[in-house]
């Protein structure tokens, strides 16, 4: 009985030892060591990168990536050469003795270059009704369409732009608080803000056809397209992409800037590449490259709300929509009396 009660003893010693081994943190074995400690660094930036090894483990092999690209070791360096920007994982999957770890390292990959300024010239001023609490405008070939905010005045309007003319309108539900517009393939796209739903309207008829949820993204503000994905912003450094089809979050990208990740995109529109954006209380409006993320430029709208008339409503600059044929953007902000169509140009 001695015997086998020793045995007993001894293989659950050697049971718990080996459950030990297998639960080691990969932390505790090896650590990501970059240049100076630094967590910023911009795209395509080569940074000196070294493995830990805290242990003293025979490593044989060492492969670095972010977001599944890999990237590849020269000389102890890597070059941060990914196609989206912002917070990101860098991994490094590490083969040592008989196994294999990955371990991790937040850094932040930001926009190479400073964005550009750029200012506006005033070409033409309609009228725009005071009362529009302004959150989301579009054009569909030479009509505009507008989407409002607050409860209980959150509407769907199609405007002839040249006179203010409404020539459809549809209310929410006073439960509802309307959120930004985008038009594809004959249907209108219609967020709300922290209802966590969207609509869908038939085009022509503004004959409302589904709802849908959202996914990870947090509130909903901004919506445009690129004629193939639908861009979502909700009040964070991400812009959402949306399938079309199941109005499902299939990836986003992080706003920024060569010095920070930036999170007041509001408004947005699309055109050839780029994602137009109204900041949030401010009187500017941020150009950001579709793919990576990069605030590429920022548009200086100062004064514009001066040209407006004061009243206590009056609110800050927000709804942009840009006009394929005449080449021109038009904005507008929470109840302005007029419409502006404005060229946009490079700062001297």
């Amino acid at each position: 009985m001695n015997v086998l009660k020793f045995m007993t003893i001894n293989s659950f010693c050697l049971l718990f030892l080996a459950c030990g081994t297998g639960n080691t943190k990969p932390s505790s074995l090896f650590a990501i060591e970059l240049e100076g400690n630094k967590s910023k660094f911009q795209k395509n930036q080569t940074v000196t990168i070294a493995l830990k090894n805290k242990k003293e483990k025979t490593i044989n092999r060492v492969t670095y990536s972010i977001d599944g690209k890999e990237m590849p070791l020269t000389n102890n360096t890597i070059t941060l050469d990914i196609p989206t920007l912002g917070n990101k994982l860098l991994k490094a999957n590490v083969d040592y003795d008989e196994s294999s770890v990955e371990i991790t390292k937040k850094i932040r990959v930001l926009a190479s270059e400073a964005p550009e300024i750029y200012t506006y010239k005033i070409i033409n001023e309609y009228p725009h009704d005071i009362e529009a609490y302004t959150q989301g405008l579009e054009f569909h070939n030479d009509t505009l369409y507008e989407s409002t905010g607050q409860k209980g005045t959150s509407w769907l309007r199609k405007i002839d732009f040249k006179t203010g003319e409404i020539l459809h309108q549809i209310d929410l539900d006073d439960t509802y608080f309307g959120e930004g517009i985008t038009i594809l393939n004959g249907k209108i796209y219609q967020l709300t803000w922290r209802a966590r739903t969207g609509f869908i309207y038939d085009l022509k008829s503004l004959k409302k056809l589904d709802n849908f949820q959202y996914g990870k993204s947090k509130e909903g503000w901004g919506l445009t397209n690129d004629g193939k994905k639908i861009f979502k912003s909700d009040g964070t450094e991400k812009i959402w992409f949306l399938d079309p089809e199941t109005l499902t979050e299939i990836g986003n990208i992080e706003t920024v800037t060569d010095k920070s990740v930036f999170n007041m995109a509001n408004e947005l529109e699309y055109v050839d590449g780029k994602i137009y954006a109204n900041v949030y209380q401010k009187e500017s409006m941020m150009i950001i490259d579709a793919q990576s993320g990069a605030i590429e430029g920022v548009v200086n709208f100062g004064g514009l709300k001066k040209k407006v008339t004061q009243h206590e409503k009056l609110n800050v600059l927000n709804g942009v929509a840009y006009h394929p044929k005449r080449n021109t953007f038009f904005v507008t902000g929470k109840n302005w009396d007029k419409l502006f169509e404005v060229q946009i140009v490079k700062k001297q």
